[in-house]
């Protein structure tokens, strides 16, 4: 029987290697608390603010701007994140000039109402009785503003509260809502509004800012009521001037002028001359309505 030939190696073909075998992972510990992305606005998209006003708005009459104010929303974005929200529903206008009730009556210009006099949408605060502030917006016009008189609070309800609460006397009833930010001085402390805001651009500014209300259109509001302002009685034929303007039947409105309200019983009329003149109404003012 012939011998089976043995089969010699092929020199060029190299010997398949053996792979190492790799040690079995570890499984990885997932955490069972599901991650919570943080809270963002609706407002927000990669950081660019939706709805947010800008410089167009602003370049507008005096007058004109405390009426459109009517409606818009205030944002004021605290040093955590925390956004703060409110409802415009009650304005005062100043359009400077003869105006006597104005800061900047006959053109005056100090240190202090600079921002009046600089470009629309500017912020002026200023303080009033020494330990409150009042926030306005410049417009068109020399050294004309207008003055945010009352927000209804839409956002940030408990942390206004304590704000609010930070300045009242230790013991005070807890505030309603419709309390929170209904004078000028209140809405400053509800919404954290310093002095150093002062000058500063609202159509630019990162930290407080007027949005449009995608849910309130014009057609939508209540009527707007004008009126005589407020406090400033001892400035004569000008205390009269109805550039007071805020939204018929809202709860957050500081001083309601029955008066007024009867003679102008719709803000959607549009003045072809200017505003017209509503007799005086007298209405005390206290520092609790600032």
């Amino acid at each position: 029987m012939a011998a089976r030939k043995r089969k010699t190696a092929d020199p060029t073909q190299k010997e398949p290697t053996l792979s190492k075998r790799e040690p079995p992972k570890k499984p990885v510990k997932r955490d069972p608390t599901p991650s919570v992305e943080p809270e963002r606005s609706r407002y927000f998209s990669n950081t660019v603010v939706q709805h947010r006003l800008e410089q167009d708005f602003f370049n507008q009459p005096c007058i004109s701007l405390a009426r459109a104010f009517l409606g818009k929303v205030l944002v004021r974005r605290c040093a955590d994140g925390t956004e703060l929200r409110g409802r415009i529903v009650e304005t005062e206008a100043y359009p400077g000039g003869e105006d006597k009730a104005s800061h900047s009556s006959g053109g005056k210009r100090t240190e202090r109402n600079t921002a009046m006099f600089m470009k629309p949408g500017t912020i002026y605060v200023y303080p009033i009785y020494g330990i409150y502030l009042c926030m306005n917006v410049s417009s068109e016009g020399e050294g004309a503003a207008v003055l945010l008189r009352s927000l209804e609070p839409l956002q940030g309800h408990s942390v206004m509260r304590k704000l609010r609460a930070a300045r009242r006397k230790e013991g005070a009833r807890q505030l309603k809502d419709k309390e929170l930010c209904n004078g000028p001085s209140k809405l400053c402390q509800a919404l954290n509004i310093p002095r150093c805001f002062d000058r500063r651009d609202l159509a630019s500014d990162p930290e407080v800012w007027l949005e449009s209300d995608p849910d309130t259109s014009l057609a939508k509001l209540p009527d707007v009521v004008s009126a005589p302002r407020i406090g400033i009685e001892s400035h004569g034929e000008w205390a009269q001037k109805p550039w007071r303007f805020y939204l018929h039947g809202h709860l957050c409105v500081s001083v309601v002028n029955k008066e007024a309200e009867r003679l102008s019983p719709s803000g959607n009329v549009t003045f072809s001359s200017g505003p017209r003149d509503v007799p005086s109404v007298t209405t005390e003012r206290t520092e609790e309505d600032s």
